[in-house]
């Protein structure tokens, strides 16, 4: 019971320190819906004829919720930055707190913090033609929770490790850009050539993005679900379980 009190103790204080940034809550908000808006309707002039709005959101939307998902993880490390540089992380050295709290209270910020906006973007391109279907949605949204979380985990430890923001940036955007484009987030990896398809099988992002767009058709039984659990949940737990040794060497 003691850790579960950790846990959402400090959960309340990083989602207080995310309210009192409202530049951040609104760019959240408003980033999906600006690549629904401007980005999905040159998708419809794929194929001959024309696509519907409707079937272009069925898969786009499961795209963007999933580069929403990695994203939001990114941020935890500059937290963690910003921490060691005011002196919390020192103050945190002498308390009795589970590194294992510190870590999860984090991840549990950032998996809220990718829920909310997901939500709001669902309900918008329902709106314009995006088939909501409530079983594959819910599945997505813990697949992609899932992901939030190794990202989180991962962005915090290295924050950690790196301690410094210029080189915490230059490694997130030398890691964010080949694993976005090689999951095919925006455009399917089908439409690529056979060589791209072939490196795509090799990030773990793939199959995520590929779980999502059969999910947001309300399939949740299909092999390519199954296949994303497969690569995530293990990932999972090998994560949490590097993150914690991380926190621990760190903060002690």
């Amino acid at each position: 019971m003691r850790i579960l009190l950790e846990i959402w103790l400090l959960f309340k204080r990083k989602m207080l320190e995310t309210i009192r940034q409202p530049v951040w809550v609104f760019m959240a908000l408003t980033t999906p819906l600006l690549y629904i808006s401007l980005f999905s309707p040159l998708l419809k002039n794929l194929s001959n004829p024309p696509l519907s709005t409707g079937k272009v959101l069925d898969a786009f939307v499961p795209g963007v919720l999933t580069l929403l998902a990695f994203i939001g993880g990114t941020g935890a490390g500059y937290g963690v930055i910003g921490e060691l540089q005011t002196g919390v992380i020192e103050r945190l050295r002498v308390s009795p707190v589970s590194r294992f709290s510190l870590l999860m209270g984090t991840i549990l910020r950032d998996i809220v913090a990718f829920l909310v906006p997901s939500v709001l973007v669902i309900f918008i391109a329902h709106l314009f033609g995006f088939k909501a279907h409530a079983g594959g949605l819910l599945v997505m949204l813990v697949l992609l929770s899932l992901l939030t979380a190794i990202v989180s985990a991962w962005s915090g430890s290295l924050g950690l490790i790196l301690k410094q923001a210029s080189s915490m940036a230059a490694l997130v955007a030398g890691l964010e850009l080949p694993l976005t484009l090689l999951s095919g987030v925006l455009l399917p990896i089908s439409l690529g050539p056979k060589w791209l398809q072939a490196i795509a099988h090799i990030n773990p992002l793939y199959y995520v993005v590929e779980a999502s767009r059969v999910l947001g058709t309300g399939t949740i039984g299909d092999t390519e679900v199954f296949k994303a659990f497969a690569v995530i949940v293990p990932l999972v737990i090998v994560t949490l379980f590097w993150a914690t040794r991380v926190y621990r060497k760190a903060i002690s």
